[in-house]
């Protein structure tokens, strides 16, 4: 087992990707502390994992006292941690026009500032265990801009360089930083890209329409973005630090 023994925290760990990371991670030997806002989600979680296994922690990440609150919880639960993957995040607005400086600000806390504060409580965490790794989830958007969201885009880009910067900053701690980079997923985030509207014609549309440039021709599984972020959790990837690796069907090769 890959993560045998391994103490790991997922955040927005029960729907979509964060999810299928806790599968992985529970399949090969690892503990989990799953952070996510919904109680009733998170108690899914343990009817199908088991209390042994998993443990849950309800928390807004878009708030400090959230984001820096709920690791510490976890670490305390855990009795350490050695993986996190800060997974949390969400579409943002849709324009930059007549902008809602709430929901912008929503969704900077959520996708990049989440992701800082929880890198710096959990690695302490991890230099006294002698390493560890951190895991973010950015975007195809954080690679290529999006005319869709450019605010999901911007924050994203964020994360993107967040992680290179803390793959230097943490390296000589045997901490390695590395960034999971999806195309469009299957998940119940999908609608806040391509139907903001409302409209289900415009949704399949967009939908379509993105489907069309990924040259593979299907949108990302969940469960392949949780394969690539296990691989970056595990000892096989333990001299990759800075990475944004994209999960996306060959969309950003070109």
């Amino acid at each position: 087992m890959r993560l045998n023994g391994k103490l790991a925290i997922v955040t927005a760990a029960a729907s979509g990707m964060g999810r299928a990371g806790v599968e992985r991670f529970v399949r090969e030997g690892a503990r989990v502390a799953a952070i996510d806002i919904s109680r009733e989600a998170l108690d899914d979680l343990i009817a199908h994992f088991g209390a042994d296994r998993v443990s849950t922690i309800v928390a807004d990440l878009s708030t400090p006292e959230g984001a820096k609150g709920s690791i510490d919880e976890a670490v305390a639960v855990l009795g350490g941690a050695d993986i996190l993957w800060a997974h949390a995040g969400m579409p943002g607005p849709a324009s930059v026009e007549n902008l809602d400086l709430a929901a912008y600000d929503k969704a900077i806390a959520l996708n990049v500032t989440s992701a800082a504060l929880g890198a710096g409580q959990v690695a302490p965490h991890m230099r006294a265990r002698g390493g560890g790794s951190i895991i973010f989830t950015a975007s195809i958007s954080g690679l290529v801009g999006s005319m869709m969201s450019p605010i999901y885009s911007a924050a994203k880009w964020g994360v993107v360089g967040l992680t290179k910067s803390l793959a230097l900053a943490f390296a000589a701690d045997n901490i390695r930083v590395n960034v999971v980079c999806p195309g469009l997923a299957d998940t119940p985030m999908k609608a806040g890209f391509t139907g903001r509207s409302g409209d289900p014609a415009e949704a399949a549309a967009n939908e379509a329409k993105i489907v069309g440039a990924v040259p593979m021709g299907r949108l990302v599984r969940p469960g392949e973005v949780a394969d690539a972020a296990l691989w970056l959790a595990s000892d096989e990837a333990s001299f990759v630090t800075g990475v944004a690796l994209p999960v996306d069907g060959g969309f950003t090769a070109r």
